[in-house]
């Protein structure tokens, strides 16, 4: 199996179990209804770690452009290989998605609520503020890269790796999920966001893309601090490249934050006003 066909593969495997574990949740009629937060996040961290246990041989199993990007930063991985990996990482979400919804089929139907059927596929905010969602996205995804840094830093035995990961994955989801839904992976988000905007789900209303450029930018450049902060702090390595993402951040932070004020008066004065 090539790299690129590894990408896909591993992350439709991701994308299936882990939307059909939300789908499960969340759609009417389901034996797994209400199962619970617990359930589902524990569910996206065993699907990490089967997929890495799929693919892993064959193409590092990024399964995820911000692991690309923060590896290619740091020269964990060519740069000419980027493009490939990402598009195989969208196809494959794209992918997992479908075969979500067609695990689900009839239970679309059954559903009445368009927003949980669109939480199924795309994450959300908990309250809607750009720079606090922004910020939250950045802020696990940096962890996510620093811990996945810091985890093939160490020796386990042979075939450990990918459950230790798949536990990083329920403790992130678990602690900081519960602003965001944390995405921490744009093609996670990006993909069955687009899936939902053209497959026929009865009953379905917008996919917020207003808000789906949060779960894009917040994890690439939170992954890449990550990555270079452990380079320059755990390896001794620092890069003039850190500087550079840092200041990126900073900057869509500021504007986040201009954003979240306007969006603040605009209610405000449409409050009054009512």
């Amino acid at each position: 199996m090539t790299p690129f066909v590894a990408e896909i593969v591993g992350t439709a495997i991701l994308l299936f179990l882990g939307i059909s574990s939300c789908a499960g949740m969340t759609l009417k009629k389901s034996f797994a209804h209400q199962a619970g937060w617990m359930a589902v996040n524990f569910s996206w961290g065993l699907a990490v770690m089967i997929a890495i246990y799929a693919v892993g041989e064959y193409s590092g199993a990024h399964l995820n452009p911000v692991v690309t990007l923060s590896f290619a930063f740091i020269g964990k991985f060519p740069w000419d290989q980027v493009p490939s990996y990402i598009t195989a990482q969208l196809l494959g979400a794209f992918l997992g998605a479908t075969a979500s919804y067609l695990q689900y089929l009839p239970h679309w139907k059954e559903t009445g609520d368009s927003k949980v059927k669109l939480g199924v596929f795309a994450t959300g905010p908990a309250i809607p503020h750009t720079f606090a969602n922004l910020f939250s996205e950045m802020l696990g995804s940096f962890v996510l890269i620093l811990a996945l840094l810091s985890i093939g830093a160490n020796k386990f035995t042979d075939g450990l790796n990918p459950l230790i990961v798949g536990f990083l994955i329920f403790c992130l989801c678990m602690s900081v999920g519960g602003t965001t839904g944390a995405a921490l992976n744009p093609a996670r988000d990006f993909a069955p966001r687009l899936a939902h905007s053209l497959l026929p789900i009865p009953g379905k209303k917008g996919s917020n893309w207003p808000y789906a450029w949060i779960p894009v930018v917040g994890p690439i450049l939170g992954g890449c601090l990550g990555g270079l902060f452990y380079q320059a702090v755990f390896l001794g390595r620092p890069s003039p490249q850190l500087w550079y993402v840092l200041g990126v951040s900073v900057m869509a932070l500021v504007t986040a934050h201009l954003f979240s004020r306007k969006g603040s008066s605009l209610i405000k004065g449409a409050r009054k006003a009512a």
